[in-house]
């Protein structure tokens, strides 16, 4: 019968390393990082479903996607890609996720980026430029909700130029060969775009062996702790500033050992784009408003 046939089952993601710069050689090949939710994406012969990162079912969420899905040219597949809120000019916006994910589902997109299964074939091990060409030819690209991931081979130094100049968040390389292995790996390189913006500067937090952390925040809000380096010059300019109590509303494992100070001052911020809450950052200047 054919309910005894099992269904496909979620395969934990590949996931690529961070990096500072991009692989020079032309063994690798290069793609947009989508800034949205990673997605898996199975049809078999029960019907479409879309399994987030972890493997649970957003297959409701994500109901225009799924239906997509079963009019690909295909009985069975496992599509690995990113679920995305696409602007009008087609750029990714990560902020527009959980509104559309709620009321306009139909304004997603789904941008799959490898395939790991066709019509009961295991593809994991080809090699990832193989499996570029079979799932080319089973999406075909950006032709609907179901989009292609576009890439280019070689020139990993001036496409991250080129992604960075567009304001998105990074990109991913990945070698011509590798075969596609769950978990972590050196295969897959991620490599994501830096940002600078001011930030409220509430404070400075110094422990014994740790880093020096600026506490910053925006709108009364915290976002990050990033590293500051205290010179000597620093140091001297935030002591005059020094105050009692936190000027506002902190987490109280944030607010442990924190010499806080007067409104006023800004701390300007290298971190990395398109991040929740400030990842990797730097304080590269303070500003005395």
């Amino acid at each position: 019968m054919r309910n005894a046939v099992e269904r496909l089952k979620f395969i934990k993601p590949m996931e690529p390393l961070l990096v500072e710069t991009p692989p020079l050689s032309d063994d690798w090949f290069h793609e947009i990082k989508y800034d949205g939710f990673r997605t898996q994406l199975i049809l078999d012969w029960a019907g479409a479903r879309a399994l987030s990162s972890h493997g649970h079912d957003w297959s409701k969420r994500y109901w225009p996607i799924v239906q997509a899905a079963e009019k690909l040219p295909a009985k069975s597949f496992i599509l690995d890609g990113e679920m995305i809120a696409p602007d009008e000019d087609g750029r990714p916006n990560f902020h527009a996720m959980h509104s559309r994910m709620t009321w306009n589902a139909e304004q997603l997109a789904y941008v799959p980026f490898d395939i790991l299964h066709l019509d009961g074939r295991d593809l994991r091990a080809l090699p990832a430029i193989e499996r570029k060409v079979i799932l080319w030819d089973l999406v075909e690209p950006a032709t609907g909700i179901i989009q292609y991931s576009v890439h280019v081979e070689g020139g990993g130094a001036d496409f991250f130029k080129g992604v960075d100049k567009m304001g998105l968040e990074g990109m991913v390389s990945k070698r011509r060969g590798s075969a596609y292995r769950s978990g972590a790996t050196d295969a897959w390189l991620k490599i994501k775009c830096w940002e600078t913006d001011d930030f409220d500067l509430w404070g400075i937090r110094r422990r014994a062996g740790k880093r020096t952390e600026a506490i910053v925040g925006r709108e009364g809000k915290y976002v990050g702790a990033p590293a500051i380096n205290m010179t000597r010059e620093i140091g001297e300019r935030l002591v005059a500033r020094m105050r009692s109590e936190p000027p506002a509303v902190v987490p109280r494992a944030v607010a442990d050992d924190v010499e806080w100070l007067e409104p006023g001052l800004k701390a300007r911020v290298r971190s990395l784009r398109g991040e929740l809450k400030l990842r990797h950052g730097s304080v590269q200047k303070i500003i005395e408003g």
